[in-house]
């Protein structure tokens, strides 16, 4: 009950908020009778999905704890109270409850099918996945073991090969964390075993285009090459393994790096 102040007589009245089944139901029956166009439409409209929301609040917290925020599957089922509303018909003999159930349930279950995998996958995977579960249940039930992929393929109508498709889709319905343990003390994480990037593939077709220059060179220079560039050796440290000057160093290992280079533009 809300209690408001009529402006006209400035006394307090009281006015019956559309909360209880019946009120519920009145307010759909008269949202029914009203044509498209009519002026209080709308605001009937809006009392009839607000004395409606119990229903779409109970069927969300059905689906609650499963990895979806709540207030997510409230707003969702919503949605479908609303396209009940919208879409309901009263000459078809049907209780209003009765089309809104399923509907908000369908809206649900839609919202977990197209939002919640880890991966996004095709519809008509997400769908096969559904069916392959649902004639897993039931196969499993009547054959009193675990089906086959003959079995659910014969079940469903369809191809081994679209059985198998829909069960390798259904690996991305859900996320493995990289700091899962998967060691039996707990100490190492699935992230720890996937591998970095190697930076020496991107050196790996330098190098082949480097063996052919490297022997075009002397003996020593080669040595002196491969000193300074391989053992990151300094000049002066090359002059004391070759038994020569650090200048006579630099001009051999100049003259030598000037020889490489017109091998490999030659080669370009």
């Amino acid at each position: 009950m809300t209690v408001v102040a009529s402006p006209a007589t400035s006394t307090v009245q009281t006015v019956e908020e559309p909360a209880t089944a019946d009120r519920a139901g009145e307010l759909i029956a008269a949202l029914a009778a009203l044509p498209a166009g009519h002026p209080s439409r709308p605001a009937v409209r809006d009392r009839t999905i607000e004395a409606w929301m119990p229903l779409a609040r109970h069927l969300a917290n059905r689906y609650a704890g499963r990895g979806e925020p709540t207030d997510d599957l409230f707003q969702v089922a919503l949605v479908g109270l609303i396209k009940s509303v919208d879409r309901f018909d009263a000459d078809r003999g049907v209780e209003f409850a009765g089309f809104a159930i399923p509907t908000i349930v369908g809206e649900l279950k839609r919202h977990f099918r197209d939002r919640t995998w880890s991966i996004r996958v095709p519809r008509r995977l997400q769908e096969l996945r559904l069916a392959i579960t649902g004639a897993n249940t039931t196969l499993t039930h009547t054959l009193g073991r675990s089906p086959t992929v003959a079995d659910i393929a014969a079940h469903l109508e369809i191809s081994e090969e679209d059985v198998l498709e829909g069960l390798e889709g259904a690996r991305a319905y859900n996320a493995t964390s990289l700091s899962t343990p998967i060691s039996a003390d707990g100490n190492t994480e699935l992230g720890e075993t996937l591998g970095g990037v190697d930076r020496e593939y991107e050196h790996a077709e330098t190098r082949l285009a480097l063996a052919p220059a490297m022997a075009a060179l002397d003996e020593r220079e080669q040595r002196i090459v491969s000193l300074r560039f391989y053992g990151n050796l300094t000049q002066s440290q090359i002059a004391e393994r070759v038994g020569i000057s650090q200048m006579h160093v630099s001009r051999l290992l100049t003259k030598a790096l000037g020889k490489m280079r017109g091998h490999l533009d030659a080669t370009v």
